[in-house]
């Protein structure tokens, strides 16, 4: 048994402490070779019982399936992760990871992280999106997950979307706020870090049922009263489910949004259909300073798709993000999971991020229009060469 055990010690501080490389680029951000976190990465003394009289052949007890869909934030000159961690029993917790430079050498904290429960206890809760917000709380918005209890008997897969609620002031002790009260389901919910209006807003996603938009599906704009008790009285919708586009099925708001002196920058993720089932990617938007809800900028299509072994994993063909990191210096730590399996990053900088938004043609819906925008670029191209010569 002591020959395993250090056997696997010896293996995981070697993923642990392996120095990650940047690879290949667009421009407008750097790819890293290797996953931050997976499920090689949760503690041994998390899954192992390391007692020769209880364990004598240092069997796996408690098995980690995926770590992915993880919140982000800068906490005491740390990078600080807090994915999804999904067991062999698919029930999914918390967990903290940390990081000094925010590309490598990510490491557990000691414990998951409890998060209280409800009158109505969870079933399962993922997906945590952390703000920082300007009433100095940091909040943590999830989707909790509960049986539909209205479901026809015998149907053990009908489920209840809802949006939980957390705070804290140290990452360590969360304090359950009552779950978002709305007319519709509720699932990547995201909280605006700055109050508007006096009042704290929230990047909502209704939808019609757990899985299926229906209806709903856009990102929408929900202004709350009081944090401590959130109802969602009335919502605005941003942005749009559109035909024969990246998200027609579905779209939803990924971290809070990043504030810049040209405006707000949003990532989100957009799903469509194909022969393969869903396939989720990330896109971005901007939103003015003085209106948060006026679009000023949205390029055609994807920002982010899966590629190589990212497209390979429990549910294929997915990239996701709820966290990214803004340094002060202006380099941005994007945090994207794929295939529900494990946690990537991207450094891209709120100057390229700007540029990106701003300069890349938007969709216009129609092949024609498609065409056009490459004419045009290759009309100003042809104008730029012959003027340099």
């Amino acid at each position: 048994m002591d020959k395993r055990l250090d056997s696997l010690l010896a293996k995981q501080e070697e993923l642990l402490t392996r120095k990650n490389e940047s690879i290949e680029n667009n421009g407008i951000f750097e790819r890293y070779k290797y996953p931050v976190l997976t499920n090689e990465h949760i503690p041994l003394s998390w899954r192992y019982d390391f007692n020769k009289n209880n364990n004598k052949h240092m069997l796996e007890r408690i098995g980690v399936n995926a770590v992915m869909n993880s919140g982000a934030i800068k906490w005491n000159g740390k990078y600080i992760l807090m994915p999804r961690v999904e067991g062999y029993d698919r029930k999914s917790y918390f967990a903290i990871a940390e990081s000094s430079n925010g590309i490598d050498n990510f490491r557990f904290w000691e414990y998951p992280v409890i998060i209280p429960e409800t009158d109505n206890p969870d079933t399962n809760i993922y997906d945590m999106r952390l703000t920082a917000h300007e009433d100095g709380w940091i909040y943590g918005i999830f989707c909790s997950e509960r049986k539909d209890s209205n479901a026809p008997k015998g149907n053990q897969s009908s489920a209840i979307a809802a949006a939980g609620i957390v705070r804290t002031k140290n990452m360590k002790n969360w304090e359950r706020l009552p779950d978002l009260e709305s007319q519709s389901q509720q699932r990547n919910v995201a909280l605006h870090p700055e109050f508007v209006n006096g009042k704290y807003i929230l990047y909502t996603r209704p939808q019609d049922s757990f899985i299926e938009a229906g209806n709903g599906g856009g990102i929408g704009w929900a202004e709350i009263d009081d944090i401590t008790h959130a109802v969602i009285k009335e919502e605005k919708m941003i942005q749009h489910r559109v035909y024969h586009t990246i998200s027609e099925a579905k779209i939803g708001e990924g971290p809070h949004p990043i504030k810049t002196d040209k405006g707000w920058l949003h990532l989100a993720h957009g799903v469509r259909y194909c022969a393969a089932g869903l396939r989720y990617v990330l896109y971005m938007y901007m939103t003015s300073l003085e209106d948060p809800t006026k679009v000023i900028a949205q390029p055609a299509g994807y920002f982010m798709a899966p590629e190589g072994m990212e497209r390979v994993g429990d549910v294929s063909n997915v990239l996701f993000s709820n966290g990214w990191i803004f340094d002060p210096d202006g380099t941005v730590f994007i945090y994207y999971a794929s295939s529900d399996t494990r946690m990537h990053v991207a450094l891209s900088s709120t100057d390229r991020l700007i540029d990106y938004c701003i300069n890349t043609p938007s969709d216009g819906f129609r092949s024609f229009k498609s065409v056009e925008n490459i004419i045009n670029l290759i009309d100003k191209n042809k104008k730029y060469l012959s003027e340099k010569r």
